[in-house]
């Protein structure tokens, strides 16, 4: 960690505070002041202050065998894992998916009846429909909004689909209820979905769902292509395995980071016995 920074506004004690951190590494858990100064290559009364420092803030304890970190460092580590959305998570998987593909990849999730994308990873093809960050479609004729609709239960499902879609745009697919029904079913059985020109012509994808811990549908994942330069087949044969794929590596990030643990701050000593105020007493 560089200890002189490049501009004005580079604060040297607190490079400092953080390198006195990263020197606790694993098969040291305890050091001397003697040790953090060799490890840290500071001189020891500006160690032990930064020592002292930490341990008033609850990052660093002390003891017969030396210091050692405490559990609330974790909330440092924590804070940026917890901070993380679908996006951080997401993108690097669909960068890899989009370069292997040659097609474009995007996340969306439900809002009423429409689907809105929230995430987007893009190659420069011409497309009927614009597609960008908070564009929203009727999710029934969409890959991504079929397997976001199949993921709900049935009572949920309804009072999604009777909320007018805000798109602005009129698909092609216009099913009756049995269809639609018939069409989520097959969703449901075989874990994903395809949209063939049934939003506008053209427009062709493949979704698969991206879940929680627990196992709930939270978004969708899809490839998107044209129908003139990509048959259904090659859709399917080449692409799908690759989306799903990226799918469970994606669900399987998101459970990870759901799973850390949120390190518990201690809670000050309370307070003795308050004396109720004049208004109090009166009341």
């Amino acid at each position: 960690m560089p200890r002189q920074g490049a501009g004005p506004d580079f604060i040297e004690a607190l490079a400092r505070g953080l390198e006195v951190i990263a020197a606790f590494r694993p098969g040291q858990p305890r050091m001397s002041l003697s040790q953090v100064a060799g490890a840290t290559g500071l001189a020891r009364p500006t160690a032990r202050r930064i020592l002292l420092t930490l341990e008033e803030l609850g990052y660093v304890r002390s003891g017969e065998a030396g210091f050692e970190l405490t559990p609330s460092v974790l909330e440092l580590g924590v804070a940026y894992v917890q901070s993380m959305g679908l996006w951080d998570i997401a993108r690097p998987h669909m960068e890899r998916l989009v370069g292997r593909t040659n097609e474009s990849s995007s996340v969306a999730q439900l809002d009423g009846s429409d689907v809105i994308y929230v995430a987007r990873v893009a190659v420069p093809k011409l497309v009927t429909l614009s597609v960008r960050i908070g564009t929203r479609f009727p999710a029934l004729q969409t890959s991504l909004g079929k397997v976001l609709l199949a993921g709900l239960p049935e009572d949920e499902l309804a009072r999604v689909l009777a909320v007018p879609s805000r798109s602005g745009v009129t698909p092609r697919w216009q099913p009756v209820r049995e269809e639609r029904d018939a069409a989520l079913r097959e969703v449901r059985a075989r874990g994903w979905a395809l949209t063939d020109e049934q939003l506008a012509p053209g427009i062709r994808s493949v979704a698969a769902p991206l879940r929680d811990g627990s196992g709930r549908v939270v978004a969708a994942l899809n490839v998107n292509c044209h129908a003139a330069e990509t048959s259904v087949e090659r859709l399917l044969d080449a692409h799908l395995p690759l989306l799903l794929q990226t799918a469970g590596d994606i669900s399987a990030d998101m459970a990870r980071v759901a799973a850390v643990p949120c390190p518990t701050v201690p809670c000050p000593t309370a307070p003795g016995p308050t004396v109720p105020g004049p208004s109090a007493r009166q009341g």
